[in-house]
């Protein structure tokens, strides 16, 4: 898998070799045209320019680590290790697909989005490593206190977890059930899950999107949505 929705990453090339650029595109700005050709490139020229980008992809790394690290409790040489694995694999994914830049972005653009796709596929990695939920279990108990907001509210907030459960099981596919059981009973963070389910973040945010309109259109049906309850949500 590459980066989401860049339109420009096609499949790896086998092995190490760089496929060959049959034309550079016209209109490139300088600076991606100097980068696409140089990785096209072989010899000094092109180790320095790989060994620069490296540098680019790391910076890009850590500080896709820190703007997220609140999904994650990564620290220290583990944290380290993980920018540097993200780096290299960006880079490798990027010499192998420079033939498919086609200047819909600047080079820099594209190329930073196969490391902030690596960082966010290593952080879901990490998450299976360093906890055991399993995707088969439905932790309802859990519901009501994300639902209340105090301890008045107890009562009517199992009320609405035990709609919410009929909800589910009514209208929602197997798939959707899963995610959202993952997402919003266990608590898996969005980037652990795309990568156990082999699928991206803009599938999920659709599947979850469709999930919450239909458990909405049945709720509202059975009385369990009033308008004040519309506009909190």
């Amino acid at each position: 898998m590459g980066p989401e929705d860049s339109g420009e990453d096609g499949d790896p090339v086998p092995g190490n070799a760089r496929p060959a650029i049959l034309s550079v595109p016209r209109d490139l700005d300088p600076v991606s045209r100097e980068w696409v050709e140089v990785l096209a490139s072989r010899g000094a020229d092109y180790e320095q320019a790989c060994a620069r980008l490296h540098g680019d992809l790391l910076r890009i790394a850590f500080k896709e680590l820190e703007r997220r690290r609140g999904q994650h409790r990564i620290l220290g040489p583990e944290l380290d290790d993980l920018a540097h694995q993200a780096a290299d694999d960006a880079l490798l994914a990027i010499t192998r697909k420079i033939g498919q830049f086609r200047g819909e972005s600047r080079f820099t653009t594209w190329a930073y989005k196969f490391v902030i796709f690596e960082v966010s596929t290593k952080i879901g990695r990490h998450f299976w490593r360093t906890h055991g939920v399993a995707l088969d279990t439905e932790d309802w108990e859990r519901l009501p206190d994300q639902l209340c907001i105090g301890p008045a509210e107890t009562a009517q907030a199992r009320e609405l977890a035990a709609a919410l459960r009929a909800g589910v099981d009514a209208v929602l596919t197997a798939h959707q059930r899963r995610v959202f059981a993952a997402l919003v009973l266990d608590g898996v963070p969005l980037e652990a899950l795309a990568v156990e389910l082999r699928t991206n973040r803009n599938a999920l945010y659709k599947t979850m999107f469709d999930a919450r309109r239909k458990l909405r259109t049945y709720l509202e049906a059975n009385g369990y949505l009033n308008d004040n309850t519309q506009r909190q949500s």
